[in-house]
């Protein structure tokens, strides 16, 4: 199916990025069990190509005349590496979070990582191009290609898949009443809020940043009771997560200081619920908007009020719809991200899709694992959580931007957040002042 069209304003922002930032990507990786191998990915991969038709798309054209055009493309690349040690799967997540996609010759690609002696345990890592997915149609994809390698696994092969319907820009599938934005002049984020943030170590150009990444699990026996405990203090797993990371970012921001601190913190909010029609997770499109609360944490902050409060904060920006506004302003916050490279969105941003509803098991295969984590080298100076929830587990990817944080920094801030989140769950969290690194 042919679709060659502009790109939208949103679309062309995140291409943008891909170009002339450092790169705007998304990575989705998974722990697979059972006899998986390169020729059934291959044979897979070319399906999904079929099916999706921004898979078998490219984006041509200058960055004032961007398109996508659909055709006669190359085959969805796939590389395949020899497992060395049991963590490599984070060595090639990094590798490819650093690896801006040519999007004139695609906007997919795919690792399969074998199994180190008979192991039978497997990684297939997808990156996929931003202004064509966000985090939900990554594990929906994710889900279809291994439904797909069970298919030929049981010799019983899927020849023959039927292509999905194209979908517009973003902004044609924003409600009427909310299409128009007033023209108002670009403005500089977030100083006149009086926010904090954990600013920069160091700056660079955007050429030169890379995305680090820093991963961690909670346990099964953790994760149930950080949900029972939200559910007991009213709140949210989300308002605990940005809460933990916030009290983190503050104890490093406040460094043996007494003062009160306002801070920001960014949740990314999935759109497709909120269209009229609902837009499946299965179609490759970017949907995703957020939402900004406003804290003041002092010395006697309580955890869970301020894990209360962004979940008030949070319910009160989607009932204003403010969501489809973010939509409609992301270009102007990229055009002034890189007039002002200097510039920190949030002092915290935490992007949770939730519990993965896709399936575990997959004829002989097993997915043990699966998360996502976007590059933001682009976006120096936030602390970062990229969260998803599978088979009672919470996963969390931590990319972050380099040299804007360091590594050393942000296992600093990470085991901070963790170290809350348990305290929090044993009844116990109080914002302290840190006095040492």
């Amino acid at each position: 199916m042919m679709d060659n069209r502009e790109l939208g304003k949103m679309e062309k922002a995140m291409e943008t990025l891909n170009r002339d930032g450092a790169g705007f990507l998304v990575v989705t990786v998974g722990r697979i069990k059972g006899p998986l191998n390169a020729e059934m990915v291959r044979l897979a991969l070319d399906l999904v190509q079929r099916r999706h038709p921004r898979l078998n798309s490219r984006i041509v054209g200058s960055l004032d005349n961007l398109h996508f055009q659909t055709g006669e493309m190359p085959l969805i690349p796939l590389r395949v590496v020899d497992k060395l040690h049991d963590e490599q799967w984070t060595d090639v997540v990094l590798e490819e979070l650093n690896e801006k996609i040519d999007s004139s010759k695609g906007l997919l690609r795919a690792v399969l990582i074998l199994p180190m002696n008979k192991s039978c345990v497997n990684y297939l890592i997808l990156t996929v191009h931003h202004s064509i997915s966000d985090g939900l149609s990554c594990l929906q994809l994710y889900s279809e290609i291994l439904a797909y390698c069970q298919s030929f696994a049981s010799n019983d092969p899927i020849t023959q898949v039927i292509s999905l319907p194209t979908l517009p820009p973003v902004e044609e599938l924003l409600p009427e009443s909310k299409k128009e934005l007033r023209k108002e002049p670009l403005r500089n984020l977030p100083e006149p809020l009086g926010v904090e943030t954990l600013g920069f170590e160091k700056c660079v150009p955007m050429e030169l940043r890379r995305c680090g990444l820093v991963h961690r699990q909670l346990d099964a026996e953790l994760t149930q009771q950080l949900v029972n405990i939200c559910r007991q203090e009213k709140t949210t797993v989300q308002g605990a997560l940005c809460a933990a990371m916030l009290f983190a970012a503050v104890r490093k921001i406040r460094t043996g200081q007494t003062n009160d601190v306002r801070v920001s913190c960014r949740s990314p909010i999935d759109l497709r619920q909120r269209l009229k029609p609902v837009i499946s997770n299965g179609n490759m499109i970017a949907l995703v908007s957020s939402v900004m609360s406003f804290h003041t944490l002092q010395l006697n902050t309580s955890f869970w009020e301020l894990a209360r409060d962004i979940k008030q904060q949070l319910h009160a920006g989607l009932e204003r719809e403010e969501i489809f506004t973010g939509v409609l302003t992301f270009s102007q916050n990229v055009e002034l991200l890189l007039r002002q490279p200097h510039e920190v969105l949030a002092t915290v941003s935490v992007s949770n899709v939730g519990r993965v509803n896709i399936p575990r098991v997959y004829g002989s295969l097993e997915l043990e694992e699966i998360s996502f984590v976007p590059s933001i080298a682009a976006y120096g100076g936030v602390f970062y959580a990229a969260v998803t929830t599978f088979q009672g587990k919470i996963f969390l990817n931590f990319p972050f931007s380099e040299p804007a944080i360091s590594l050393h920094t942000m296992e600093n801030l990470i085991n901070s957040a963790v170290s809350c989140i348990i305290d929090a769950c044993q009844g116990y969290c109080q914002l302290k002042p840190n006095t040492h690194e």
